[in-house]
């Protein structure tokens, strides 16, 4: 019966993740958890208006 040298989590459904070790699974307590950025609401008006620009400068300079 062949084995793999590195013993591997059956819990882990992916081929990559059951090759990694099982401490890797494991819970963290809730204060060591690092903080979550509230996301800002205006996030899609700034990447809105930056594409607008860029398509501006682009069809701008094709016309002049």
């Amino acid at each position: 019966m062949k084995r793999a040298l590195v013993l591997t989590n059956d819990g882990a459904r992916h081929p990559f993740r059951a090759r990694l070790p099982r401490h890797v699974f494991a819970m963290m307590p809730q204060d060591a958890r690092p903080a979550r950025q509230p996301r800002s609401d205006d996030q899609d008006w700034k990447l809105f208006l930056l594409s607008f620009a860029a398509f501006f400068t682009v069809a701008y300079t094709f016309i002049a």
